[in-house]
């Protein structure tokens, strides 16, 4: 394997582990940001916003989905594709008081952001932390 298809996306190596899929809800409509909210107050929810033309937010996605390891039902994931629903993307500013960027993660708990950030960063966060 290439250093750019390891880096964009491409196929694994034989012996390499298997990479868990991230259960991703898609995050299309303000209303459910109150659904978030509270279903926050049960387990943490994390929003990935992301830009679809964007060669650095999938390269962030890429590395946030490779570095994924956690069980079943420990947090819910939320996609945003902030192209197609950049009023939602506003809402979560407004909403969470986080500025926007992109790409962004956010993690909320009980109600508010306990942790947010963009880019190559986003890769280095241990979700662990946060259940």
């Amino acid at each position: 394997m290439g250093i750019f298809s390891g880096i964009f996306g491409g196929g694994k190596n034989e012996g390499d582990n298997e990479q868990i899929a991230i259960p991703w809800q898609d995050l299309t409509m303000v209303t459910q940001l109150e659904d978030i909210k509270r279903a926050s107050a049960v387990r943490p929810q994390v929003i990935f916003k992301h830009s679809t033309t964007c060669g650095i937010s999938r390269m962030t996605l890429n590395m946030f989905k490779n570095s994924y390891n956690l069980e079943p039902g420990q947090m819910d994931f939320h996609f945003l594709d902030l192209l197609a629903h950049r009023d939602v993307s506003n809402a979560i500013a407004d909403t969470f008081g986080v500025r926007h960027q992109s790409p962004q993660l956010l993690i909320v708990k009980n109600g508010v952001v306990v942790f947010h950030d963009s880019h190559g960063a986003i890769s280095e966060v241990d979700l662990e932390q946060y259940i």
